[in-house]
C-alpha cells in the first residue's frame, strides 16, 4: 500500500530537496548574522552581507551535489554563474536590509527572514533554468554511476 504524503514528497523531490537544502543554507545564515550583528555588534548591512556569503557556499555545494544530484565536472562553470547569482542577490540582500532595518525599523533577524524567502524563489528560478538545466539534470543512482 503505498503512503500518499510519501509518494507526494517524491514527486516533487526536488522541491523538497531544494527548501531543505535552502533552509540549511538560510539557518547558516540567520546564525552568522546574529553572531556577528547580534554578539559582535559590526554593523547590519557588513555583517549581513559576510553571512549571506557563507551561507553561499552552503548551498552551493548542497544545490549541485544534493539537490540537484549534479555529478558533473562542470563545477568552475556553475560555480561562475551560481557566483553570478549570488553576487546580484548579495546586492539585492544588502539594500534590503537596509530598507527594512535601517529606514523602515523592522528586526534584523525578521528582515532577514522575509528577504531570504524573496532570494530562494528567485534564485530557484535562475538555478534551474540556467545552471543546473531541468533537460540536462538526470538522478545520479547506483545504475546512472555504472554507465
Amino acid at each position: 500500500m503505498d503512503n500518499p504524503i510519501i509518494s507526494k514528497i517524491q514527486k516533487h523531490k526536488i522541491y523538497v530537496k531544494y527548501v531543505l537544502a535552502g533552509g540549511t543554507a538560510a539557518a547558516t545564515n540567520l546564525v552568522v548574522l546574529f553572531a556577528l550583528h547580534g554578539v559582535l555588534k559590526l554593523a547590519i548591512v557588513p555583517a549581513a552581507s559576510l553571512a549571506f556569503c557563507a551561507a553561499f557556499f552552503v548551498s552551493f555545494y548542497l544545490q549541485k551535489f544534493w539537490t540537484f544530484r549534479d555529478p558533473s565536472q562542470r563545477v568552475l562553470k556553475q560555480m561562475t554563474k551560481y557566483l553570478a547569482v549570488g553576487l546580484f542577490n548579495l546586492v539585492l540582500n544588502a539594500a534590503a536590509m537596509y530598507v527594512l532595518v535601517e529606514l523602515l525599523g523592522v528586526w534584523y533577524l525578521l528582515a532577514q527572514i522575509m528577504v531570504g524567502v524573496v532570494i530562494a524563489v528567485e534564485s530557484f528560478l535562475i538555478y534551474r533554468t540556467f545552471i543546473f538545466k531541468k533537460g540536462k539534470i538526470k538522478e545520479f543512482t547506483h545504475e546512472t554511476a555504472h554507465k
